[in-house]
């Protein structure tokens, strides 16, 4: 059973949207109209990392509603969606049915795909469940080549716990671990990044926001991404407009992996973002005229 708020206001140019999963996890979306007239044309869909939500995509899911309808995933154990009842299905495969499950519900047929890291994984993933389906792709920092020394870093500090007791404190710190990652990130850049990765708690203290318990699959001898060969995946994507962001100081995506992939599909089109590491928050000058360009290929129905 789906629930949706509809209210706007000059602040908030979305609506939230509620669908369940199979196995019983109440999940959440922000849905972006469009403009009038784009109804038939496919949506895109945008996918947020492993440790991040919808607000990631609070400043750019906007402006691509200039051309048509945007619907922000919210995964689970993620800001509104419900935490899982088994830690084991926070993992790509459970995440591309939960998805699946709101395009059903939803009716939606093809579709655009703007992901992040995990988000992107999940987009290459739907394009190999779904053929023909996805029309577009936009993957931020991410590939099926993903560099070891980075996939380490994340799971090192994923699933801590802690908090702070003020917004301040928590940029500062949000700041001492992420410093490599946005080396010219002024503090009043970090408040703004915490506010869309942490939340306030009813002790008036400051959290990530999601489920610690994301970390567990990553605890698994053998698991994570580089037990995948991923590439017959990606290949799924066949001839669709296909944007690559890569950080210029990634420790993720190596600059090699993404010219492999601009070599292995017809109109992938690779773009360093300068200055920033893992991963790009796509309100950059360089990400957002990329994404403008990319926009203006897809299919208008």
């Amino acid at each position: 059973m789906a629930q949706q708020d509809a209210k706007q206001d000059g602040h908030r140019d979305w609506s939230d949207h509620y669908w369940w999963s199979s196995d019983g996890v109440r999940l959440h979306a922000r849905v972006y109209a469009g403009p009038e007239g784009s109804e038939s044309a496919p949506p895109i869909l945008c996918m947020p990392g492993l440790a991040r939500n919808v607000r990631d995509f609070e400043d750019l899911a906007p402006h691509v509603a200039q051309y048509r309808k945007v619907i922000v995933i919210e995964f689970r154990g993620r800001g509104e969606s419900a935490f899982a009842k088994d830690p084991m299905t926070y993992v790509p495969l459970t995440y591309v049915q939960d998805v699946v499950a709101m395009l059903d519900e939803l009716a939606i047929g093809r579709f655009a795909a703007i992901g992040t890291s995990l988000g992107g994984l999940v987009a290459m993933l739907l394009a190999a469940a779904l053929p023909g389906r996805i029309v577009g792709a936009v993957l931020n920092d991410v590939g099926p080549e993903l560099q070891t020394a980075g996939l380490e870093r994340i799971r090192d500090y994923i699933g801590a716990g802690g908090s702070q007791p003020t917004w301040m404190h928590a940029a500062r710190a949000f700041a001492e671990l992420n410093g490599a990652v946005y080396p010219g990130y002024e503090i009043h850049d970090w408040l703004r990044l915490t506010k869309r990765t942490h939340r306030l708690t009813a002790e008036g203290r400051i959290v990530t926001d999601y489920d610690k318990q994301i970390a567990a699959p990553l605890r698994v001898p053998g698991g994570g991404d580089a037990a995948m060969d991923l590439w017959p995946v990606y290949r799924a994507l066949g001839d669709v407009p296909l944007l690559i962001l890569r950080g210029e100081l990634s420790d993720i995506l190596a600059r090699s992996a993404g010219e492999k992939m601009v070599a292995e599909l017809p109109r992938a089109r690779l773009v360093e973002v300068p200055g920033v590491g893992h991963a790009p928050t796509m309100d950059e000058a360089e990400a957002r005229a990329a994404i403008d360009a990319w926009a203006a290929e897809l299919p208008a129905a």
